[in-house]
């Protein structure tokens, strides 16, 4: 989900980084797994952080607020927008053990409480699905807030050329002209074929390339490759 500073406090596995099931459940984010920072404690952890939010199911009576998640991850969004010596520092997303989850006196470090609405019946989640929701949630946050798009490999199809004007009318007189030869426009009766084929065709926002693409389906459909064969060469 694009996140890489991952803390691990008094872990189970003191060589956790190099253990093999979690490097094969680290997938393709191995680099950060070895870069995750080992601590002994969570006040520890926490330092440089000015807003902690506890994950935990169920509030504590003498815990922090509880909210739920998506109310969390919009504050820390709104947060991380802020000039760094506004913000003040980092913020955090603390997890619990598997087994048992957050002690009260780790929940008492932490500033929000933010709780993922599962079934009311069954409101506990395991460890690595709440980190994925959670990671998942925030990211959606961060993106909304931004015209940017966190991975620049998200739109990289979108730097293909428009097509101008004159290339998008060429296409269209190819098209009636395919479209008469497969006998689904009848040139006496053309009722608004051609009509909804622009309002169609507008709305894609056509790219040079796929100009091309069609220009190549239209003059299949008029005449096939075999028939084509040297006709380019001969003329």
């Amino acid at each position: 989900m694009g996140f890489t500073d991952l803390r691990v406090v008094n872990p189970r596995v003191p060589g956790y980084k190099e253990d093999p099931e979690a490097v094969a459940l680290a997938t393709s984010s191995v680099d950060v797994l070895q870069a995750a920072r080992t601590h002994d404690s969570l006040i520890e952890a926490l330092e440089g952080v000015v807003q902690a939010y506890a994950l935990s199911g169920y509030s504590r009576e003498f815990g922090p607020p509880i909210e739920e998640l998506r109310v969390s991850v919009g504050k820390a969004a709104a947060l991380l927008a802020l000039p760094r010596e506004q913000a003040g520092g980092d913020i955090a997303f603390v997890f619990g053990t598997e087994r048992s989850g957050l002690t009260n006196e780790q929940m008492n470090l932490c500033q929000t409480c933010s709780a993922i609405p599962a079934n009311p019946l069954s409101p506990s989640l395991n460890l690595s699905q709440a980190v994925q929701i959670t990671a998942y949630e925030m990211q959606l946050a961060l993106l909304s807030g931004s015209a940017e798009e966190l991975y620049s490999w998200q739109s990289r199809f979108e730097d293909a050329p428009a097509a101008p004007v004159a290339a998008i009318e060429g296409f269209f007189g190819h098209w009636e002209k395919a479209m008469i030869a497969c006998g689904a426009l009848n040139p006496e009766e053309p009722k608004n074929l051609m009509g909804m084929s622009r309002r169609l065709f507008a709305r894609a926002g056509l790219k040079q390339n796929e100009i091309d693409m069609l220009r190549g389906i239209c003059a299949a459909i008029i005449q096939s490759k075999k028939d084509r064969a040297g006709t380019k060469k001969h003329r």
